[in-house]
């Protein structure tokens, strides 16, 4: 086996501004989720989500074939059972990790996704796809199911029934329906796709950092309870944000009629 520090990195990472770019750099596998990579990746997923710069955070794929074509088969297909509980393992909790980052996520969908690769989409918070893309849980063709949190992010996004009938049928869709049916925010061309991923995370990074975290773990959280618990849970998220400075300069800053200045304190 050759040294890993000889290996070609299979992750990308590029910082714009406050924005971090994550890209997954396998495009001769299709960017398929290798061992390596899932490693790699966590590292980027870590190293972002304790960055107080980065306000948004972009995954992408390299290459124009795909976003991501999911689990790699042919280093799985080596593998005894036990060796493939822990890469599934390995999977979910990369997929986890890439969910609960504190701050928005944008999936920039450059091609292909399917299995693995619409499940890193669903964790993301927003999907902006490429024309050309296709997307697709495809697992129940293989006679497995969505094993990185397939089954319960995509129903939370697009609604039970028609989660159930792309699941059950394994069906690949183009970026068209995608938008339709709400698992995507936004289609563009293939050639500005990025941009209009970069454009997007600046709109939300001119915003107060702490109120966008705030935000999006009240949402999170607020979705996977009643209602009443809900709103304590964006009352608690509130109260974060009162005594920080950032609060007091946007009112300052609404006061004088000025674009505010935020520190992330």
């Amino acid at each position: 086996m050759p040294d890993s520090s000889t290996q070609e990195s299979t992750i990308l990472v590029e910082r714009t501004g406050s924005v971090c770019i994550i890209t997954l750099n396998r495009p001769q596998a299709m960017n398929s989720l290798s061992l390596q990579m899932l490693t790699e990746f966590c590292e980027a997923l870590d190293a972002a989500a304790f960055d107080p710069e980065v306000s948004c955070v972009v995954i992408t794929g390299a290459g124009e074939r795909a976003f991501c074509a999911g689990a790699d088969l042919k280093e799985r297909a080596g593998m005894n059972e036990l060796e493939v509980r822990k890469t599934v393992s390995t999977i979910r909790a990369t997929m986890d990790k890439l969910g609960n980052l504190p701050m928005p996520s944008i999936a920039a969908v450059n091609g292909v996704a399917l299995g693995g690769g619409t499940e890193i989409a669903l964790a993301c918070d927003l999907r902006i796809v490429a024309d050309s893309a296709r997307m697709g849980l495809t697992e129940t063709s293989l006679a497995i199911i969505p094993g990185a949190g397939g089954t319960q992010r995509l129903p939370r996004i697009i609604g039970i029934a028609k989660a159930k009938e792309l699941i059950f049928t394994a069906r690949r869709i183009d970026a068209e329906e995608a938008l339709a049916i709400g698992l995507a925010n936004k289609v563009a061309p293939l050639g500005s796709l990025l941009d209009e991923a970069k454009a997007l995370a600046a709109e939300i990074g001119k915003n107060g950092p702490i109120a966008l975290r705030m935000a999006k773990r009240a949402i999170d959280k607020g979705m996977e309870v009643d209602l009443a618990t809900g709103l304590a849970i964006e009352s608690t998220c509130y109260e974060v944000i009162i005594p920080t400075e950032d609060r007091v300069e946007g009112l300052a800053a609404f006061r004088e009629k000025r674009k505010p200045v935020y520190s992330g304190k």
